[in-house]
């Protein structure tokens, strides 16, 4: 039942964003938050009174992104200079939030590349989709555990908590096959689903080792958000985006993209749902066991430590 929903989800949600408690004086990042469901996710944020730090690569994007949700909530976002695929950015990111702010209460892991062209690096020659995925997310949410940590110390009754944004598309190759995430001809040989998949079962592995190794102090969350057509598609495969497929997929509408993640990262029902994975609409969805293999995270972790080390 759960893989169905995942695909297919209700139509409508019993959970909206009209369920979310007031927000005021809490704070939050959202990576990727100018644009598709990261948009939908800082602009409901805004509207309940968080305070609400919109990390991308481009300014000039992001700046758009936040005048025209200022426009629709009479509230401003700030701008946050991310480049996921480039660890020195994340680092400078990390250290620039914390130099403004001793307060974390969600960080929603909400960007991702998909499909990114096979000649596309990172800046330290990693897959792009997996370096900016999943190296990326977890070197900036290592960097922020202080104030993370901070914020649960000033009230340990309300939790800080992550929150991962994967992909039912997890399924697709869920195993990390370590020789494809620098370039060299194994990677050439996966096809780009394939790379994307494998960056999203990453996602969640991650999600899994921050929820054990952290959970007494954050509660960490993995989801798969829906279907929506956003700029996630545009560089999609021709196969993907073209009759018979998308007959059978049923795509969401883009308003209802945050719904799953800002339930994750606001509800008081989810603050006890450390470890779990979501699915639409605001749902416990059932992880296949690779997914949920404690060794594989386990490995997978050491590696992503062993990344940035040095960085």
């Amino acid at each position: 039942m759960s893989s169905f929903r995942e695909i297919f989800p209700p139509s409508t949600s019993s959970w909206t964003v009209n369920n979310m408690p007031d927000l005021t004086g809490r704070v939050y990042i959202v990576t990727g938050g100018n644009t598709g469901i990261g948009k939908e996710t800082v602009k409901a944020l805004l509207q309940k009174g968080g305070k609400v730090y919109m990390a991308s690569r481009s300014e000039t994007r992001a700046q758009n992104a936040i005048a025209d949700l200022e426009q629709a909530t009479g509230r401003t976002a700030i701008f946050l200079k991310l480049d996921l695929a480039d660890l020195a950015s994340i680092r400078q990111a990390a250290e620039a939030f914390m130099l403004k702010e001793s307060q974390l209460n969600t960080l929603f892991n909400n960007a991702g590349i998909a499909w990114a062209p096979m000649d596309d690096l990172t800046a330290q020659g990693y897959d792009m989709a997996f370096g900016t995925n999943v190296l990326g997310h977890f070197y900036f949410t290592k960097l922020l555990l202080p104030v993370l940590f901070q914020t649960y110390e000033s009230n340990p009754s309300d939790k800080p908590r992550i929150v991962v944004t994967s992909a039912a598309m997890y399924k697709v190759f869920p195993k990390i096959d370590y020789a494809t995430l620098r370039d060299g001809e194994e990677r050439r040989k996966l096809s780009l689903n394939s790379l994307y998949a494998q960056s999203k079962f990453g996602n969640i592995l991650v999600a899994n080792e921050f929820a054990r190794r952290y959970g007494d102090k954050i509660v960490t969350t993995s989801l798969h958000p829906g279907v929506f057509k956003s700029e996630l598609q545009r560089s999609v495969p021709w196969f993907l985006s073209h009759p018979p497929l998308t007959w059978l997929i049923k795509w969401s509408p883009l308003s209802m993209g945050g719904i799953t993640q800002l339930f994750a990262g606001t509800a008081p029902e989810a603050a006890s749902m450390n470890g779990k994975y979501l699915i639409p609409w605001a749902a416990e969805g059932r992880l296949t066991k690779e997914a949920a293999d404690r060794q594989t995270a386990e490995e997978l972790w050491s590696w992503l430590e062993k990344q940035v080390t040095d960085a």
